[in-house]
């Protein structure tokens, strides 16, 4: 949103979205303060979860689930601070990127074909990338992104009613609970903004969603590593870092 009464270092706007928050309100550097620094959380609890899946040796797929949190949280920053198109492109291509990797988590157990799948997702990704590079999509990107994620929403519910642990299936309704409150800010943010702006306080509606979706995609994460580990007979259980954050803690057999 404009009017944020300081120069801007990177110029005129030149990206397509802008959120419900004045622009260079706090520095020339930072177009939108609020919504650049709300990617910190999921910065942070990437680099968490990276680190436990690292020191318990899970699947590399979710150490490279992790770090694509953490490129798309950096993403979001760089677009969000500058609010120009190359840096909304580094925004919602990892998007698309994270999301089919999380269709790989999700239905490589039961794909026959192991080398189909991540072929099939690699250069479905590449090739987006590639013309979301040269075309501005708008609202077709939000439809494409969208239906992508609808095509999970079926492959979590099945391993959610399979999944017996009180303490798994709690992290689960803690992911759709996040999801549900972000996506009301993020709503909230994007239609109401006239009548926001002229309340006493903004309650940055999209610094909140990030913020939301930072622990949706952290307790995703760890929801599918705890699956994941009781398919391969890891007897997984659910621990709380300083008695707050859930990870999951394996016993591997020692064959393996």
């Amino acid at each position: 949103m404009a009017d944020g009464g300081i120069s801007s270092f990177w110029g005129p706007v030149t990206s397509t979205i802008e959120c419900c928050e004045k622009n260079y309100a706090y520095s020339s550097y930072i177009a939108e303060f609020y919504n650049t620094i709300s990617n910190i959380p999921g910065i942070l609890l990437a680099l968490i979860g990276l680190i436990n899946s690292l020191r318990q040796r899970f699947e590399k797929r979710f150490s490279i689930l992790h770090i694509s949190n953490m490129i798309l949280a950096i993403g979001s920053m760089l677009y969000h601070a500058t609010l120009q198109h190359v840096q909304q492109q580094s925004d919602e291509t990892p998007m698309v990127w994270e999301i089919l990797l999380y269709m790989y988590i999700l239905y490589s157990p039961d794909w026959h074909y192991r080398s189909t799948m991540p072929t099939f997702l690699f250069l479905y990704g590449a090739a987006f990338a590639a013309v979301h590079a040269f075309l501005r999509f708008g609202i077709g990107f939000k439809v494409h992104y969208v239906v992508l994620c609808l095509l999970c929403i079926p492959r979590m519910y099945k391993y959610y009613i399979h999944t017996e642990d009180t303490a798994a299936k709690r992290i689960a309704k803690w992911y759709v609970a996040t999801i549900l409150v972000g996506s009301v800010c993020w709503f909230c943010d994007r239609v109401f903004c006239k009548r926001i702006s002229q309340w006493p306080v903004n309650p940055q509606g999209h610094a909140l969603w990030h913020v939301f979706m930072s622990f949706n995609s952290y307790c995703a994460n760890t929801f599918l590593m705890f699956c994941r580990a009781q398919q391969r007979g890891w007897n997984p259980k659910v621990k709380y870092f300083l008695g707050v954050l859930p990870y999951v803690k394996i016993e591997k057999p020692k064959t393996q």
